[in-house]
């Protein structure tokens, strides 16, 4: 079968590395001018199952509300006439029940425990070095209260294969030495020792060249406008550099696909959240060995062979990737103070990208009412803890095979 995949992000460079494994004609188009030059280029690092939880949970609309009326949260909600995030948000609160929470914390842990898995077999097989740490990761709490909570959430992925524990602040300092001189201001940390890192831009890029030896159709700098319909079915891809056909199309192009499907009377609930990231150069004894999440600032690191990579915010600004020096002052002010000799903290790169998040939290993988149309898109801040297992799922279900793990939570109907 010949396999039209739209976006070159990991998620879409996954995707067809799985299609072809099953033995499809894939070709991958991109409006960039290189793979992974979006989301996919600056991310977090972290494949992160022991980090699955849902955003949306019984705390979420405080927070909300905080952020609305100014607070500093690391959600950033502003009033905007934005019919979609008004529609988007409506549906997220409607999953902000205990119910709701542990049901798509569970979807998400799955197919985070699953894809963590697939990237180890796929970057073996494949021989691709991505800077892998492989040595668990830490998720920092500033007080005992927060910590609490912290140890009663992780019981949930514990009963499901999470692997967690609890930890005092000297335990942090033990298993990541770069911690030690603020281990006193730390209550201590949830352990994911099973977590890793990696450079999820160097292993797209490398993938990327694996398939491209093995006949992969690449098509950069080419724009996809519009899907071609005709009887219940898509018949081609109208692009800026022509017309395409295909049996099978999916689209994988992240906070656009909702803005890509829409004349065809789909409405995918994908929203784009901003992150922001810098990158620094590491300094070889007192930058972080693994990654972690400051959970209290909701700033993440994780260190990428000779730099520092940190990562912070949910802010809802549409598709505005602008960003300001002040929006990485507290990022690196957090680095700092937990890593004073980490980085040379007066060379950074900064970066602002759209994470594309559904509502309940879990990804759109698989078919859509049009019979040969796919989704492989919102995986929000989890796009690279969640690829490889997401590109399996779609190629299985694609190809008429069942998945490994249950599809039925991934499934775009479930929005109906």
């Amino acid at each position: 079968m010949r396999v039209l995949v739209l976006g070159a992000g990991v998620i879409g460079v996954t995707t067809a590395h799985e299609l072809m494994a099953r033995g499809h004609r894939v070709m991958l188009l991109d409006r960039g001018a290189a793979v992974a030059g979006e989301t996919s280029f600056a991310n977090a690092c972290m494949i992160a199952p022991g980090h699955a939880y849902a955003w949306a949970s019984p705390r979420a609309p405080l927070q909300i509300l905080k952020s609305l009326l100014g607070g500093d949260t690391g959600m950033k909600v502003r009033f905007r006439l934005d019919p979609a995030l008004w529609s988007w948000g409506l549906r997220f609160l409607g999953q902000c029940t205990a119910k709701r929470n542990r049901a798509n914390t569970l979807a998400k842990l799955r197919l985070c425990l699953y894809s963590r898995d697939a990237l180890n077999a796929v970057a073996a097989e494949n021989a691709i070095a991505y800077h892998r740490v492989a040595k668990g990761a830490l998720y920092l709490f500033r007080d005992r209260k927060h910590l609490a909570t912290g140890v009663a959430n992780m019981a949930l992925l514990n009963d499901h294969g999470g692997g967690l524990e609890a930890v005092d602040a000297d335990r942090c300092a033990a298993i990541e030495p770069a911690l030690a001189n603020a281990r006193h201001r730390l209550a201590g940390a949830i352990h994911a020792p099973r977590d890793e890192s990696g450079d999820c831009h160097l292993f797209t890029k490398a993938l990327t060249e694996r398939c491209v030896a093995r006949g992969l159709d690449l098509r950069l700098g080419t724009t996809a406008l519009r899907l071609v319909a005709e009887g219940g079915r898509i018949t081609g891809v109208m692009t800026d550099r022509g017309r395409f056909d295909a049996n099978a199309v999916v689209v994988a192009l992240g906070s656009d696909s909702p803005r890509f499907v829409k004349p065809l009377g789909l409405r995918l609930p994908i929203y784009p959240v901003k992150g922001y990231s810098l990158t620094l150069p590491a300094r070889a004894e007192g930058a972080p060995t693994i990654p972690g999440v400051d959970e209290a600032r909701f700033v993440a690191f994780a260190r990428i062979g000779d730099r520092l990579r940190l990562t912070s915010t949910a802010d809802f600004a549409g598709y505005d990737t602008s960003h300001r020096e002040e929006d990485f002052a507290a990022m690196l002010r957090l680095a700092q103070d937990l890593f004073p000799n980490g980085a040379d903290y007066d060379k950074r790169d900064a970066w602002a990208c759209l994470r594309p998040a559904t509502p309940d939290g879990p990804p759109v993988i698989g078919p859509s009412p049009f019979k040969n149309l796919f989704f492989n898109a919102g995986q929000g801040h989890m796009g690279w803890t969640m690829a490889c297992g997401s590109a399996r799922v779609l190629a299985d279900l694609l190809s008429g095979r069942n998945p490994d793990i249950d599809p039925d939570p991934y499934a775009f109907g479930r929005f109906r």
